[in-house]
């Protein structure tokens, strides 16, 4: 006989509202006392993304690194629901790290239904600071950001329109979608351990680990560093847009 997975947690969550009999919890990793049936997410759909935003209408100029200006994007999270954004270049694996305060109403007042995200790393919060971070960089390196589906992007029109930047999105539960963020994230936890309160860190801070990750040489570069190979694109596109000129 053979027993699926969803019908040995069904006979363990035994009470009629999920809660777990207490003498069960603390041999969970998560602690997690209770659950909702996988089928029962399977089916709610994000309605700020639709067919031609997903990764599969991403440029095939993306996929194979062969232009600069596609990024990937994501949010490490640490402890009280504070956070720090990431954004990778894919060809250069130069990184971006966007600074999210929390707001001053923070853990001293409730958040207001549709109102913004005290933690910090809203909606709102998360557009402003990828167009405030982004468009520091010219018009050929914003090409387009390919993030996950969690609603701190749900503002990606506003950010097309602010930023100049395309958003796609990956598919649900695929991480290796933006393989060069995760590996990139893995790299900052050096710098921001897991269940520390990243809040603590200021915008100086948070831009000094970016400095730090893109002055480290890597392999897949030959050896050049983020920043370098950065740096040789700009040299060789301000010298193509003079012999244009001349």
């Amino acid at each position: 006989m053979r027993v699926s997975h969803e019908a040995i947690y069904q006979a363990l969550f035994v009470q009629s509202r999920g809660a777990l009999r207490r003498d069960l919890t603390a041999c969970l990793r998560t602690g997690r006392v209770l659950r909702m049936p996988r089928a029962r997410t399977r089916g709610r759909g994000k309605t700020f993304i639709s067919p031609e935003i997903m990764i599969s209408q991403r440029p095939a100029e993306a996929v194979d690194r062969a232009v600069p200006g596609h990024w990937e994007g994501d949010l490490i999270l640490g402890l009280g629901s504070s956070a720090i954004g990431t954004l990778v270049e894919r060809m250069t694996r130069f990184t971006l790290l966007l600074h999210l305060p929390r707001m001053t109403d923070h853990g001293h007042e409730a958040r207001v239904k549709n109102g913004p995200a005290l933690a910090g790393h809203g909606a709102e919060a998360v557009c402003e600071a990828v167009t405030r971070t982004i468009v520091t960089l010219p018009e050929q390196l914003r090409r387009s950001l390919t993030w996950d589906q969690g609603a701190e992007m749900a503002q990606h029109a506003r950010l097309k329109i602010d930023a100049g930047i395309q958003v796609y999105f990956c598919d649900p539960h695929s991480p290796w979608q933006r393989g060069t963020n995760e590996n990139t994230n893995g790299l900052l936890r050096q710098y921001f351990p897991k269940g520390t309160d990243l809040s603590m860190h200021s915008a100086d801070e948070v831009a000094a680990v970016a400095a730090a990750l893109n002055s480290r040489p890597r392999k897949t570069l030959d050896w050049k560093t983020p920043a370098e190979a950065l740096d040789q694109l700009l040299l060789s596109a301000n010298k193509d847009r003079v012999a244009m000129t001349t």
